[in-house]
């Protein structure tokens, strides 16, 4: 279940919000910003982020009326089956309200909450309440074969029909259903199979996860093909797609999309296990094979996955059949399976840019990562700036300098299949930990890191905020240079910098000066200036979206090393660039890109630049 998400309306609540989010186990509290403080996250619009919150899938704990839960989701509503939890909380704890998701884990959150603040869940489900359980939605490792019978069934218990229970197998995992009272005289059944079968109009068909699918594939095998295999080996077994637990396979093939592709055509994990872990299930293969074993260390990919998932008491149900590229066996458990024991999953690997700092400049797909994350890599400043979205995880925290360290720690942590956020400030493909991650892959011998699954979330980048506080300094073409000589050698950086003067570019000049590098920004303004006015408008923004934050405006002419440290980014506009008055004595700095001469409309002179001593401009 994703995190939940605790909404305060006022500050009174934070006392309960707080005792909640500790019976959880980890929530974020977002509070409405005109009075509430000391939140993860501020808002101001209740509707607007109570829909956030809603269409992503979230748990939401309302601490106020339910009524005004009611009012602001009632345009979502859709369908019950994907709606998430809804809770209200009374502002006192004293009451504590499921309104939506009560068989999506609304009821037992309202539970837990109500034990933990000494209120009362007031649970409505007629079957909760009854029987204790929602055959609407089974426990985990339960599926509905045909889930439109739940509702006909559950009203014919709660009116006293009889129901009688079928069950295809002895089995001790059922004890949910056994706490209905069943009737072997009931035209109405509930049926417990891991057979496939076609629905009846007088019985639920409920599916116990205890199966395992195993595949191996060639490399780059097309997905489709081993979605039909897999599709036409659980048909000819008879066997439901509704208890296939995981698809599971070696780790040799833990970046194939084929594979994936079958997990996620059945709604299941992909689980994957060392070649000598499959090895030693050799004994029990139907098909070994000498040709497979020196192709990957073990005598056989599907069987032996298949046997690895369902354990030593567990058994072979469809041995191995095979298309051109692609080997499928199915294997079934006694019990039901947990996939999240089997194995490892895929590692992912996400490479976060946090923006400049301020929890405005974050993108909701770079939050979303780091909630998602179970491990958090980067620098230490870069992680305290997102300390609420990871709190509870696993903190990695390096000094600057060490950036190869870091991206080696985050693809090694991804490697052993887990979630990882590499975080840097700004974008993390400029300037950033993104180029190296691939340098790292490309270089770094590891097979392992090549099989990872890794996406980049943009970030505003420094020159982004600095030049959306300024005005629209980057209104029109412009690009971006670094000054430090570390990594990239001097005479490269003097002739990009000849390039950006020639073209006329608008520059952002990144890592401009150091205390041992005072006189390259002075070299960088000489070239610039060879191609453009010295009364130029240049834009100087420090510290963005943290504490001491401060952009000013000067001229090319007049720019010092004084004026900027290694925490500034420098926006040197082009020939075109302007600077205006504001009304508060400040400047606006804006690049046109030429809209005026296309409405035959004439610019007049911009003003001189306005100087205030002592003041920020």
């Amino acid at each position: 279940m994703s995190v939940p998400g605790i909404v305060l309306l006022t500050a009174n609540a934070l006392g309960v919000a707080h005792r909640i989010r500790d019976a959880l186990g980890g929530a974020e509290l977002f509070g409405y910003a005109p009075r509430v403080e000391a939140v993860d996250v501020t808002f101001s619009d209740v509707e607007m982020q109570l829909a956030e919150l809603f269409e992503g899938g979230r748990p939401i704990i309302g601490i106020c009326a339910a009524g005004i839960l009611i009012r602001k989701l009632a345009p979502l509503l859709d369908d019950k089956r994907s709606e998430p939890p809804v809770i209200a909380v009374a502002e006192d704890g004293s009451s504590i309200v499921p309104l939506l998701g009560g068989h999506h884990g609304a009821n037992e959150m309202a539970r837990r909450i109500a034990a933990a603040l000494g209120g009362h869940a007031a649970v409505t489900t007629a079957g909760d309440l009854r029987f204790g359980i929602g055959i609407d939605e089974p426990p985990s490792g339960w599926r509905l074969g045909n889930p439109e019978m739940a509702k006909r069934i559950m009203a014919g218990l709660l009116a006293g029909e009889p129901v009688r229970l079928e069950i295809d197998a002895a089995r001790d995992d059922a004890d949910w259903l056994k706490r209905l009272p069943f009737d072997a005289r009931g035209q109405l059944a509930i049926r417990a199979t891991i057979k496939t079968e076609a629905p009846r109009g007088d019985t639920l068909l409920v599916h116990p996860a205890t199966l395992v699918l195993g595949i191996g594939c060639d490399r780059g095998a097309p997905p489709e093909e081993a979605i039909a295999l897999a599709r036409q080996t659980l048909s000819a077994a008879g066997l439901s797609p509704n208890s296939v637990a995981c698809v599971a396979s070696i780790a040799l093939k833990a970046g194939e999309p084929a594979v994936h592709a079958v997990a996620a055509s059945l709604g299941v994990p992909a689980r994957f296990f060392p070649a000598e872990r499959l090895e030693a299930e050799t004994p029990r293969l139907a098909n070994p094979s000498d040709v497979v074993f020196k192709e990957t260390g073990c005598h056989g990919v599907a069987e032996g996955a298949a046997l690895a998932g369902v354990g030593e008491a567990g058994r072979l149900l469809a041995p191995k059949r095979k298309t051109g590229r692609v080997t499928c066996a199915i294997a079934e458990a006694p019990r039901l399976v947990d996939p999240m024991q089997l194995g490892r999953g895929r590692g992912r690997l996400a490479i976060v840019g946090i923006g400049p700092g301020s929890t405005e400049s974050r993108t909701a797909g770079a939050e979303a990562a780091l909630r998602e994350a179970d491990e958090v890599v980067g620098y230490g400043l870069y992680l305290d700036l997102v300390a609420p979205l990871i709190a509870g995880k696993t903190r990695h925290d390096f000094p600057l300098g060490e950036e190869t360290e870091r991206v080696r720690k985050a693809l090694d942590l991804a490697a052993e299949g887990k979630h990882v956020a590499l975080v840097s400030s700004g974008d993390a493909g400029i300037y950033a930990m993104g180029a190296l991650v691939f340098e790292l892959i490309e270089t770094g011998a590891n097979p392992d890191w090549e099989r990872i699954e890794v996406r980049g979330l943009p970030g505003v980048s420094a020159m982004q905020a600095a030049a959306s506080l300024a005005g629209a300094p980057l209104g029109h073409d412009f690009c971006a240079i670094s000054l430090s000589d570390l990594l990239t050698p001097w005479d490269v950086i003097e002739r990009r910098l000849k390039a950006a003067a020639a073209g006329d570019f608008v520059v952002a000049l990144y890592n401009p000066v150091s205390q041992r590098r005072r006189d390259q920004l002075v070299k960088a303004k000489a070239f610039l200036l060879e191609g453009r006015p010295g009364s130029v408008p240049v834009v100087l923004a420090r510290n963005l979206g943290r504490e001491g934050e401060t952009v000013t405006v000067t001229t090319l002419e007049a720019l010092t090393p004084d004026q900027v440290d290694m925490l500034t980014v420098v926006l040197i506009g082009s020939s075109q660039s302007r600077a205006i008055a504001r009304p508060d004595g400040g400047q606006w700095v804006y690049t046109p890109r030429g809209y005026a001469a296309k409405r035959g409309a004439d610019i007049p002179d911009a003003p001189p630049l306005i100087r205030k001593e002592g003041a920020a401009q």
